[in-house]
């Protein structure tokens, strides 16, 4: 049983409803009944909800974020896009929750968040939830493994993932998961305060294993290609990224070679009731693609 807010005063603000994670998530509140306030860069992106209002802000403008949170009890943070201050954006946006008087943030992390993670974006999670901490706010932290439902685009054209992961394992989560356990503590957030979830698939997987099921449920061949960290980093190098983006891509497959996105927690189905999706069911509901 549901208990919407009060369509005149959502007290659930949502960020990012205009991506893939937070769209979703917004889409189960309206489904929910729940009003909810969508805090976006570009309101006229944002998706047409019932129960939904929306309010323009991006994390860097403060006084943009105080107006677009105040008189929200419960807020749902997903990260800002990758950049190189992306961790000075998530503290203005905490600085600015507290600010506005928000009650409860329930955070989007990673897996495995601290100061030393391979995955270099995995230490801008840490340095965000440090701050979270210290800045007083009763919070929940969602801590998301990789996600499987972009795990094709880690092919090449040829079928082909390249990336120095060894024989490492990580356990790829569903966003249609995720949402529904975002959607979950949004409307019971007491239940979660000061809560971790490791939000993960239902199972841990190589590459190797990750490119057959590809191959399986796609109708056309992938592989797995080991490279050294050398190669990796000579094979991006054409792309013509800065070096802490190129730094974020081939640590996301280091992470995976040392064991840091590898472990299955329970926390999918005890927040949402349903089973965990593993990868193999995300792309069933995949459009087949043909070469």
């Amino acid at each position: 049983m549901t208990h919407p807010s009060e369509p005149t005063d959502p007290t659930i603000v949502v960020t990012g409803a205009t991506g893939r994670l937070g769209g979703r998530v917004a889409r189960r509140l309206a489904e929910r009944g729940v009003a909810q306030r969508l805090l976006v860069r570009s309101p006229e992106r944002a998706p047409k909800l019932p129960g939904a209002t929306t309010a323009r802000g991006s994390f860097g403008d403060r006084d943009a974020v105080v107006r677009g949170l105040t008189g929200a009890r419960t807020v749902f943070m997903v990260s800002a896009s990758e950049s190189v201050d992306r961790v000075s954006q998530h503290q203005a946006f905490v600085d600015a929750a507290v600010e506005a008087g928000v009650g409860h943030l329930v955070y989007v992390s990673f897996f495995g968040a601290a100061p030393d993670a391979a995955f270099t974006l995995a230490r801008d999670h840490f340095h965000t939830e440090e701050h979270i901490r210290a800045s007083g706010l009763t919070h929940t932290f969602l801590r998301d493994n990789l996600y499987a439902d972009i795990i094709p685009e880690l092919a090449g054209k040829d079928g082909v993932i390249r990336g120095p992961a060894g024989q490492g394992r990580a356990s790829f989560v569903s966003q249609d998961d995720i949402a529904d356990a975002a959607a979950t503590v949004l409307t019971r957030p007491a239940d979660h305060a000061g809560k971790t979830y490791d939000m993960t698939g239902p199972e841990s997987l190589t590459l190797d294993e990750a490119a057959a099921i590809l191959s399986e449920q796609l109708g056309r061949p992938f592989r797995y290609q080991p490279e050294t960290i050398e190669e990796a980093y000579a094979s991006r190098a054409s792309y013509g990224a800065p070096p802490w983006e190129l730094d974020a891509w081939v640590s996301t497959y280091t992470a995976i070679a040392n064991g840091e996105l590898d472990g299955v927690s329970s926390a999918i189905p005890d927040l949402t009731g349903h089973p965990a999706r593993s990868l193999a069911d995300v792309l069933r509901t995949t459009p087949r693609t043909h070469p």
